[in-house]
């Protein structure tokens, strides 16, 4: 078997052990909230720019913490924050302050119990924590961030398909300096 056929049965088995209610979960959370932080760090952050940006094509009020334009948090706001372990100390520091504003959190993680589920209003666990051993062609937590981007991706779809929101609106929404 190839290093693809291996890369995709892992994220499959992955999508397929996450609860298929998590993206309405999350549709509703977002659509609750008065604008939305997205929040991970190295390559879930990555992950977390890309679904920003698909937010901002569907119409919500979305901002990318650590970017120089990113304004001043405040309640009824809702930070998502992506992290495999639960405890990157940049995640810890950001939910604390969010926590302390009045903001919701929800985090997006590998794990159930860590020190940022702790503080976090909801948990949306990608998988179970047992799945993520030595992957081969997948290293340093690989398997995450890409099962993360496709359940963040199926998201996304619930949402346009949801609010019937067309393509033709999304594009208009695109970047146009590119």
């Amino acid at each position: 078997m190839g290093h693809r056929r291996l890369i995709i049965d892992k994220i499959t088995g992955i999508l397929d052990a996450t609860d298929v209610s998590y993206d309405k979960q999350l549709t509703t959370m977002v659509d609750k909230a008065s604008r939305i932080f997205i929040a991970g760090a190295g390559r879930s952050a990555l992950v977390a720019r890309f679904f920003a940006m698909r937010l901002m094509h569907g119409g919500y009020d979305v901002f990318v913490v650590g970017e120089i334009v990113t304004p001043s948090l405040k309640k009824g706001d809702l930070l998502i924050v992506i992290s495999g372990s639960g405890e990157t100390e940049t995640m810890i520091a950001f939910a604390k302050r969010a926590k302390d504003l009045g903001a919701e959190i929800v985090l997006i993680s590998s794990r159930t119990s860590s020190t940022l589920a702790d503080m976090s209003n909801s948990v949306i666990p990608i998988g179970n924590p047992d799945m993520y051993g030595k992957v081969v062609g997948m290293p340093m937590g690989t398997v995450f961030e890409l099962s993360t981007l496709i359940f963040l991706e199926a998201t996304i779809s619930h949402i346009i398909h949801e609010k019937g929101i067309a393509e033709e609106e999304m594009r208009a929404r695109h970047a146009n300096l590119e």
